[in-house]
């Protein structure tokens, strides 16, 4: 099964239990009605982004869904989570993407979310040749992906929140979800 189709959502769930805390955080992001399967990070070739509303209306209660899923928790009172999605396409379709899950703590949601995007691009960037200089900031390494003309689109999706203030569980999650 090769998926035609990915959305991506994130969620954030506050509960005494981990796993409930966990559960919350997916029933935010729309997707706890599934069996979830986490898989490695392609974005498949010729695959569509659809939004996150159309996405949910093709799930069914029960059913093996595929996903990439960045997750983070802390029982920490303040203490700053953050799970983000990075995606980079090429801009040639019948070619492979690459979906990022990266999980940080005491990083704002934006920095997180850039290193995310950032891994991505770099790990399609590789694998098409597109010559780059690792050192120099994203913001210059986008620029060059994109100037290559090889790579189509990059962007990400974060949660961040900080741990409850009474020391509940903080889940936050981040996921691409993988349809057929």
């Amino acid at each position: 099964m090769v998926p035609s189709k990915v959305f991506l959502t994130k969620g954030v769930g506050v509960h005494k239990d981990k796993l409930a805390s966990f559960e919350l955080a997916l029933r935010d992001a729309g997707i706890e009605k599934c069996n979830l399967v986490c898989v490695s990070s392609i974005f498949p070739p010729n695959a569509k982004i659809i939004s996150k509303e159309q996405g949910i209306k093709e799930l069914n209660p029960g059913q093996i869904t595929f996903c990439v899923m960045a997750r983070n928790e802390t029982n920490e009172p303040n203490r700053l989570v953050c799970a983000s999605i990075g995606l980079a396409i090429p801009k040639d379709n019948n070619n492979y993407g690459y979906l990022s899950e990266h999980h940080d703590f005491g990083v704002k949601g934006e920095v997180s979310g850039e290193y995310a995007e950032d891994l991505a691009a770099t790990m399609l960037a590789t694998t098409l040749g597109v010559e780059f200089d690792s050192n120099t900031a994203w913001e210059e390494r986008e620029q060059a992906y994109k100037a290559s003309g090889h790579i189509f689109k990059t962007t990400n999706i974060t949660q961040s929140a900080e741990g409850n203030k009474e020391g509940l569980w903080t889940t936050v999650i981040a996921v691409a979800v993988l349809l057929g």
